[in-house]
This record gives structure tokens, C-alpha cells and sequence, in this order.
């Protein structure tokens, strides 16, 4: 009798626990699926925003991104410097960094998987967030240089921009209109910042720099020893345009530096936001919401021109469904 006892509890022993674990699972699995829909059990604790270099404008507008999302999300974030666009998309793909700063052209590479994304292959890991504003391709040079055009560029010392950079694929293309390539430069990969200080103590020629006007870096550097902006000539603008669709015609307005008292006429691609295809839809609607509802508090001159009826202007990406939610909200097509 002693036996059987003993026997029949260690059966219902054993079937209790199966039964546990199965009612284990079940909850780990609900709360999985709740993570990419509305729940956000898989979400991160902490979002991660790549930016770029610290003397750009990606930097100082996540940094302020970063705040937004904190007070009107629920969920903490962190602005990260990086090398921009090219280097956030592998960020995002990797899952290093949740939200990222691109251009909308180096984002179209790499869901094809073209250009700086050709080993990599098509990247689909993420999807768009919203457009910004114009990131415009400027060519520095300091106040007294004897480059006057981009022609004039021909076996000086240039820095292209950080490797793997929207700017460098900016620079190649705009090198190409004129029929120049790297192999014509004394060339040098350098961040926003670094180009900026190398100009000022004479080891640089020029730098060329993607990023939304007034750019920080050029600012200070136009303060020191002054600045000139090379214009793009108006046939080449013409020839960038037509095999490359994602290019604008853009006028940088007088004065936008101290030193540069004229209108400067170049070209422009158009900046956004992209977020991991994987975040919950309930998380990325809060934050879209957070941040272009409240672009006034971003704190920097460039916010002027985010607003909420653009920002799917230019996006060609699909929009996470979180976005998509918050704009058809506020009727933006």
C-alpha cells in the first residue's frame, strides 16, 4: 500500500509540473507576439537613436529627439554619434540601434541592395518613421581658397566624408557630373567635425558635407577663419537631377553663414527617420507622436522645417505601422 501511495504522488507530481510548464510557455508565447503588434514585451527598455558625426545636425536633433521621446513615451532614449546614414542602416539591421537618421537616397540602396549595400545585400529589417527637411550637399572651402568651382577640386586635398557616409556617395555623384572620381582627389574620409578643423590649421583643401543647413560644424568654422560655399553649376544640377531622381535643386539663402554674404545654388537630398520593422506598433506610434508633435522643443534652428503634412513627402520606404497609425490620425497622405 505504501508503495502504491508513493507511486500515484510522484505521478501527480510529475503531471503538475508538465502542466505548469506548458501554462509557461503559453504566457511566453503571447507575450512574444504582443512585442510586434501592441504589447511591447520584446520592445527595448532603452531606444537607441543613431545619428552622426557631433559637429553635423543628425547629432543635436536626436539629442533633443531623445528628450521628446523620454517625457511623451514612456520609454528612455539615447542620441549615439555615429558615421550617418550608411553605418545607421547596418546599426538598425543589427539591432545596435532602434531608431536611426538617413538620407532617404542611401536608405533606397539599401533596400535594393545597391552601391554601399551591394555585399550586404537587400537590407528589410527596417521601415520609415517620417521626413525631416532638406539635407543639402555643401562643398566647403576656407575664405581665401583659389577653388572657385567644383572643377577646381582636381588633385586637392578633399575629405569626402566619414566612410560609408551619405556624403561620400553625395561627393562621388557629384564628382561624376563633372567627370572627376576619387582617383582625381587627394582624397581623405573625414567626420563633419574633423574636416572643419582640418580646413582651419591649412592641412585640407575642402570637404564636402550632407547635412541640413546652418550645419554646426560650418558655423563655427566660418566664425574662425571663415568659410566659402562652392556652388553647384546649374547644367550639372540638370544632369545629377535626371539619373538621379532623389536630387533637388537648392538655394542656400545669404548669410546663412557669416562669410558667405551671397545665395549659394547646390543640390539636396531629403533626410528621415527609419525604425527596426520590429518594434511594436503601440511603441513607434507613441514616439512618432512624441517627436513631430512637439518639433518646436527640439531646440534647434533646423526643427523650423520638420512639419507633420510633409512628413511622407519623398518616403518611398513602406511606413511602420505605428507611424502609418499616428499620420492617417492627423490625415497626412
Amino acid at each position: 500500500m505504501k508503495k502504491r501511495s508513493l507511486l500515484l504522488s510522484l505521478t501527480l507530481l510529475v503531471t503538475m509540473s508538465l502542466m505548469t510548464a506548458c501554462g509557461s510557455g503559453g504566457n511566453n508565447a503571447q507575450g512574444g507576439q504582443g512585442g510586434n503588434s501592441g504589447g511591447g514585451s520584446s520592445d527595448p527598455s532603452q531606444l537607441i537613436i543613431a545619428t552622426g558625426g557631433t559637429g553635423g545636425t543628425y547629432y543635436p536633433l536626436g539629442g533633443g529627439m531623445a528628450d521628446l521621446i523620454g517625457k511623451n513615451a514612456g520609454v528612455t532614449a539615447t542620441a549615439q554619434a555615429t558615421g550617418a546614414s550608411a553605418e545607421n542602416i547596418r546599426l538598425i539591421r543589427d539591432k545596435k540601434a532602434d531608431i536611426a537618421f538617413v538620407q532617404n537616397d542611401i536608405a533606397e540602396y539599401a533596400s535594393k541592395g545597391t552601391n554601399m549595400f551591394a555585399q550586404d545585400g537587400k537590407i528589410d529589417s527596417f521601415q520609415a518613421m517620417g521626413a525631416l527637411y532638406n539635407e543639402t550637399i555643401q562643398i566647403v572651402v576656407s575664405k581665401d581658397s583659389n577653388i572657385n568651382s567644383v572643377a577646381d577640386l582636381k588633385g586637392k586635398r578633399v575629405s569626402v566624408g566619414s566612410p560609408g557616409s551619405g556624403t561620400e556617395m553625395n561627393a562621388q555623384q557629384i564628382l561624376e557630373a563633372y567627370g572627376l572620381t576619387f582617383d582625381d582627389l587627394k582624397l581623405q574620409r573625414l567626420s563633419f567635425a574633423d574636416s572643419a578643423k582640418a580646413i582651419q590649421d591649412g592641412q585640407l583643401d575642402a570637404a564636402f558635407q550632407t547635412a541640413g543647413t546652418p550645419t554646426a560644424a560650418i558655423t563655427e568654422l566660418a566664425a574662425t577663419t571663415g568659410v566659402r560655399i562652392i556652388p553647384v553649376d546649374a547644367d550639372k544640377i540638370d544632369a545629377l537631377i535626371q539619373k538621379y531622381p532623389f536630387y533637388v535643386k537648392t538655394t542656400i539663402p545669404a548669410n546663412t553663414y557669416q562669410t558667405v554674404p551671397e545665395e549659394i545654388t547646390t543640390v539636396s537630398v531629403k533626410s528621415m527617420l527609419v525604425v527596426r520593422s520590429d518594434l511594436s506598433e503601440d511603441l513607434v506610434y507613441k514616439v512618432t507622436k512624441a517627436i513631430f508633435e512637439n518639433t518646436d522643443k527640439l531646440g534647434h534652428a533646423k526643427a523650423k522645417e520638420i512639419k507633420i503634412e510633409d512628413a511622407l513627402k519623398g518616403v518611398s520606404l513602406p511606413v511602420h505601422p505605428g507611424a502609418k497609425k499616428f499620420f492617417d490620425e492627423k490625415g497626412v497622405k
